[in-house]
């Protein structure tokens, strides 16, 4: 079994992912093996149907595969029950998305402190660590402010913010400039690239050449199987 200190936080082997619609079988992932190496930097891309969104799923625990085996960070995640899926979320992984998935109703570091209140944080600490967090975004003075107050470039970097708040192992990101100008979401990829050379392991789904440029390695998926990948592996 892969141990924590190993070099691989991903391990992928075999995975396929199969959907019943009707009466007619779509094989989403038809055979996916790969590794990932702590501190990588992926682009995951493909066509429509070609099914990255699916594997982003399955890296994030959202869904299970149907057949083969997954690693994370030494956890054989396979079979875990929903209950512990939700366990390994929490504490080993880090979610941004395309439309931000901020509380309206909170403010900026009450958004940022949300996993840190699941995992029993205590207020004081969890107020002091969701305040640093902010300042690394670039939000330090904006911490009393709600999403709608923000620009979509902020919400992002609240969304990142919270991402990091458990100290995950690894962040996954589904298009996550989707929704911001071109120079908005090259702000954000440089805020990924500096979190990316601080030692966080980073997975981008990404239509965009332009924003899958950042990463050190691009994967290509077609028809449920990895086509090619470019960079360092």
């Amino acid at each position: 079994m892969t141990s924590p200190g190993s070099q691989d936080i991903v391990q992928l082997e075999n995975i396929h992912k199969h959907y019943l619609i009707g009466n007619n079988t779509v094989r989403a992932l038809a055979g996916v093996d790969l590794r990932i190496k702590r501190g990588g930097f992926w682009a995951v891309m493909g066509p429509s149907g070609s099914g990255k969104s699916t594997l982003l799923n399955l890296l994030g625990c959202l869904d299970r595969s149907t057949t083969g085996r997954y690693r994370l960070n030494g956890h054989d995640v396979s079979r875990l029950d929903d209950d512990e899926l939700s366990e390994i979320r929490l504490h080993e992984l880090g979610f941004i998305f395309q439309s931000f998935n901020l509380i309206p109703q909170l403010t900026v570091l009450e958004n940022i402190e949300l996993p840190l209140f699941y995992m029993g944080w205590e207020a004081i600490r969890s107020h002091e660590h969701a305040a640093s967090l902010a300042k690394t975004v670039g939000l330090g003075d904006r911490g009393g402010h709600r999403p709608a107050e923000l620009s979509g470039g902020q919400q992002q970097r609240v969304a990142i913010a919270r991402a990091l708040a458990n100290d995950p192992g690894v962040l996954l990101a589904d298009e996550p400039t989707g929704n911001l100008d071109t120079s908005t979401g090259k702000q954000i990829m440089e805020l990924f690239v500096e979190l990316n050379r601080s030692g966080k392991t980073i997975i981008m789904v990404t239509h965009e050449a332009e924003v899958a440029a950042y990463a050190s390695t691009r994967l290509h998926m077609r028809d449920g199987v990895i086509d090619r990948m470019e960079g360092a592996v």
